[in-house]
Parts: C-alpha cells; sequence; structure tokens
C-alpha cells in the first residue's frame, strides 16, 4: 500500500456551509491521502443509473434483481466515465487497492462479472467518477472548515440509506449538523 497520512480511510462529511454542488450535503470516503493529493468516493449521491444499465454497457448481464436494480453512485465530478467498486474484503480482483482490512477499491472487470453472478464482495458499492484535490487543497479546505472528518464506518457505507448517509456519518463523531452556526470562524 502507498504512504498513506491519517486522512486515508476516514469519511470526510460536507460541512452545512459547503455550497460546491458536488459536494453540497455530501459524505466522500477518502481512498488516499498523500504529498500528491487527495482521493476519494462519495458514497451518497445517486446517479441515473442502476448497475444493469451499466452491466449492459459493459456486454454483461444478470439474472438477479437486486444486482440489476442496485444504485450506481456518483463517486465525483472527476472522470465520470469510470467506475469503481467499493467494496468488503472477498476476492482476488486484478485492480485492488486495500485502503484498510475491512475496505477496498476496485476498478477492473472480473468484480463486476462476480457481482453479475452473485458471487461478489459481500457488501460492493459501484460508483462513476471520483473525487480528487490537489497537493495542499483539502488541508486548506479543512482549515476553511468545509469538511468534518470521522473514521470510515462499514455500517454508514454500506448498510444506512443513501439520503440518511450525511447525518449519519456526522453522527459517528457526535455532531448534529443541524445544530451547526452556518459561518465558520478562527481564533
Amino acid at each position: 500500500m502507498a504512504d498513506t497520512t491519517p486522512l486515508t480511510n476516514q469519511l470526510l462529511i460536507a460541512m452545512p456551509t459547503l455550497r460546491d454542488p458536488n459536494f453540497a450535503r455530501g459524505v466522500a470516503f477518502l481512498c488516499q491521502h498523500g504529498e500528491d493529493g487527495a482521493m476519494g468516493l462519495m458514497v451518497n449521491r445517486l446517479s441515473e443509473y442502476r448497475l444493469g444499465d451499466v452491466l449492459a454497457q459493459m456486454n454483461m448481464h444478470s439474472d438477479l434483481v437486486d444486482v440489476v436494480d442496485a444504485p450506481v453512485l456518483i463517486g465525483g465530478p472527476v472522470q465520470p466515465e469510470r467506475g469503481f467498486v467499493l467494496h468488503s474484503p472477498g476476492g482476488d480482483w486484478e485492480s485492488s487497492f486495500h485502503i484498510s482490512e475491512d475496505i477496498a477499491v476496485t476498478t477492473s472487470r472480473d468484480i463486476l462479472i462476480a457481482i453479475a453472478a452473485g458471487k461478489g464482495p459481500r457488501h460492493a458499492v459501484v460508483t462513476l467518477g471520483y473525487s480528487g484535490w490537489s497537493p495542499g487543497q483539502l488541508e486548506q479546505e479543512l482549515y476553511e472548515n468545509h469538511w468534518l472528518t470521522a473514521p470510515a464506518n462499514e455500517r454508514v457505507l454500506f448498510e444506512t440509506p443513501l439520503e440518511e448517509r450525511w447525518e449519519a456519518a456526522a453522527g459517528l463523531v457526535g455532531v448534529n449538523l443541524f445544530q451547526l452556526a452556518s459561518y465558520a470562524g478562527h481564533a
């Protein structure tokens, strides 16, 4: 695994004051963070696609209704044509990056073939695109109070309904986002 910082394997929770439409009320899982910048996947932005649509575009098929109807998320505004599978451990995929003992990201076709056949990881979220930050950008955004951080949590990533993930992620660190002021200050 590449050198990482404490922000890898963390959730970034958009503060109520963050107005960028790509990230407002968003939750991003940080896959990598270091001197070259940061890369993450939004985990609460529903795309217009279902997994069956993505499989069909890749000339694949599934007879499993749960697979065909599974939501596909918008991972971020960068390379929206590129797919990522955020998942629990299990399987030996061609192109996987293990972020922790509990979470990996895979970009190879073989994981989608397994999911289509009902033989994929126990938990998986498919996203299109990713979120990226240039060197120092995320640190500046944190300093400006655009984001709250929380340790990654499998329940929030894989089991909590999408519309509840923003509040649930903040709740991991005891924050009620609706009780925060709409401005930030620095002492």
